[in-house]
């Protein structure tokens, strides 16, 4: 049998072709796709390659998706065909270094999931037994994609430990941007939001519920916005960097207070480095954290406050095509025309 399949060849190299379906190995499960959204990690691989999600040419493409189990394979306890599920793009092994010490987004043996922008996916073993989950009734497929993109902000948002009254400055306001505000606000933060495209300005406002806006075309240096923000303008207690360019990494020391956390949560392209104030870093007191990728645990609590209507993620969506525009939508994304893009085979 085939399906239609979004097939990556080489960077800016997408094609809308029939390929095979196969039948799902032992441990596995074949999930009929029914929502799949468009991400910045997509958008990334389409413009330049991805050494780890693209190991061979043709690929399938795209990781965020929800569907129905349509087949089984052998040894597979715990589902059932006709189940509506939603899966992580990755599972731990459970087995290493890092699993043995809990820090399962660093596992070393890390499986990662490709081939959401298509009519079918099989869902490998390792994801199965711990990160495949079965959707409550009431909760639609488009929201449920987006579990996988959540449970990382949920991973940075507890492991940065925010805390009710703390003044949070978040620069940078893609959907994970975005989500840091929303998850910062229901911590019970006072939040202040930096980015520069109008979409994503206003979404920051009616999405994430920032308490204040700043547009980074009208002031060159938002320093003083953000120290005035902040209790005693003494500084931010955190300053969040989404974008995951090193000239902004760097910047934001200059946001927080003595004591303040920085966290560096956008990854920034292999071989660049940054310079920083040791100084400031040392005497100040300034705390470093960045945070990669999601657990299962957090998984299963983004999947949580997504069905609890808690984080309404269903307003990122701001298009909707069928999967044989799918290049059209990841354009759409790359050039800040859209949030979050849904395509339904």
């Amino acid at each position: 049998m085939k399906m239609k399949s979004i097939q990556y060849y080489a960077p800016l190299n997408i094609k809308y072709e029939e390929v095979d379906i196969k039948d799902p190995k032992e441990g596995e499960v074949q999930v009929k796709i029914k929502a799949a959204l468009t991400c910045g990690t997509d958008v990334k691989t389409y413009r330049r390659g991805h050494p780890v999600l693209i190991k061979k040419i043709p690929s399938g493409f795209g990781h965020e998706f929800a569907g129905d189990i349509v087949k089984i394979g052998k040894n597979v306890s715990g589902f059932k065909v006709g189940d509506r599920v939603v899966a992580a793009n990755s599972a731990p092994c459970g087995e290493c270094f890092f699993c043995k010490r809990g820090e399962y987004n660093l596992c070393e043996n890390l499986e990662f999931l490709n081939g959401a922008y298509a009519e079918y996916i099989n869902i490998p073993k390792s994801i199965v037994k711990r990160n495949l989950i079965v959707l409550p009734d009431d909760l639609s497929y488009e929201k449920a994609a987006f579990s996988e993109p959540l449970a990382n902000v949920v991973h940075g948002i507890e492991r940065t430990g925010i805390k009710a009254g703390q003044s949070v400055g978040v620069v940078g306001l893609g959907p994970i941007g975005l989500m840091f505000v929303k998850l910062a606000k229901l911590k019970g933060a006072r939040v202040i939001a930096a980015g520069r495209n109008p979409l994503k300005l206003k979404m920051a406002k009616e999405f994430g519920g920032a308490d204040e806006i700043i547009d980074l075309t009208k002031y060159q240096n938002p320093e003083k916005i953000f120290i005035d923000f902040s209790d005693g303008k003494k500084g931010l207690d955190v300053a969040v960097e989404c974008v995951g360019l090193p000239e902004i990494w760097e910047r934001m020391f200059t946001f927080v207070r003595r004591g303040g956390i920085v966290h560096l949560f956008g990854g920034c392209k292999s071989g660049t480095s940054v310079s920083i104030d040791t100084r400031r870093l040392h005497y100040d007191e300034i705390k470093v954290i960045s945070i990669f990728h999601h657990t299962p645990l957090y998984f299963r609590e983004a999947l949580r406050l997504i069905s609890s209507g808690e984080v309404p993620v269903e307003k990122l969506i701001t298009d909707m095509v069928p999967l044989e525009r799918a290049e059209e939508a990841l354009i759409k994304h790359m050039n800040g025309k859209a949030l979050k893009v849904l395509i339904r085979p």
